[in-house]
């Protein structure tokens, strides 16, 4: 992530000599501010494009390296093994700055089947549902990713976009749905999954990969633990997790500029006790 806390944890860790490389998709929700005047040291109201945009060369200027791109996964191979969209970096430790989404997908029962037949992660679930038929939600890279990880495991499986075009191309064995989700039916498993224009499909696991995978996402896929779709760290922006720490928006509390520079900055510090002990 590319926001305030991102890019103050890169500033701490590149003054550590720590090569951070600082992944991201666009400036989130900053973007859309129109002036800034209630941060410390401005001579004049910025934009949040302008801010980031000094903080991002500060980070080049101290030898960081910005990657725009998008992150699809997160795996365990002796060190961190992140998989984006066009290439795998590895990574002695990371620090989850990813924002938080403003907007929730709205599918009844949604929430109630998560676990029980609703999944956020198919490196972690595809062997549970081996040889039997699932589908994926999403349109894009991050689906992608998903299908990948799926069809050499599994019978069969299908693309639901959720009335979006498919942004990528997916394997011509992949059956692709574009009729919006409607609801989820089942109560302690997975029973169908209804569409807008009444026809049910009935996966045996309907895995969740819309749009890009968001903060909450990726700590699901490393056993990160969540409350609310918020990443819990301790003081230190420790997930419990050796290594992965976490700051800003994508942890809750007070979502400012101000507070995401702070936890990005303790986040950062934390990393360098982590990696130099």
């Amino acid at each position: 992530g590319a926001g305030p806390a991102g890019i103050s944890a890169a500033l701490y860790t590149a003054r550590s000599n720590l090569n951070p490389i600082v992944i991201n998709n666009g400036i989130g929700a900053l973007a859309k501010a129109e002036k800034i005047e209630n941060y410390f040291g401005l001579e004049r109201p910025l934009s949040g494009h302008e801010l980031i945009e000094n903080g991002r060369t500060q980070v080049q200027r101290l030898g960081g390296t910005l990657l725009q791109d998008e992150v699809v996964g997160i795996s365990w191979s002796g060190n961190y093994l992140i998989s984006t969209a066009s290439t795998q970096i590895e990574a002695r430790a990371i620090i989850l700055t990813t924002g938080t989404s403003r907007k929730t997908m709205k599918i009844k029962n949604l929430a109630q089947l998560e676990g029980h037949g609703v999944s956020y992660c198919a490196v972690c679930d595809a062997f549970l549902y081996r040889g039997e038929s699932v589908a994926v939600l999403g349109n894009g890279e991050y689906a992608l990713h998903e299908v990948q990880e799926l069809l050499p495991i599994v019978d069969s499986v299908t693309l639901l976009t959720n009335g979006l075009e498919p942004s990528v191309d997916f394997p011509p064995e992949v059956t692709i749905i574009q009729t919006p989700v409607l609801e989820l039916v089942g109560t302690d498993a997975l029973e169908a999954v209804c569409l807008e224009d009444g026809t049910q499909i009935h996966p045996a696991c309907l895995f969740m990969a819309l749009g890009t995978a968001k903060g909450s996402d990726l700590a699901r896929k490393l056993g990160i633990r969540l409350e609310d779709e918020r990443i819990i760290v301790n003081e230190q922006m420790d997930t419990g997790l050796p290594g992965v720490f976490a700051a800003g928006d994508c942890i809750g509390g007070i979502l400012q500029v101000s507070v995401a520079v702070a936890e990005g900055a303790k986040a950062a510090l934390s990393c360098i006790k982590y990696l130099r002990s």
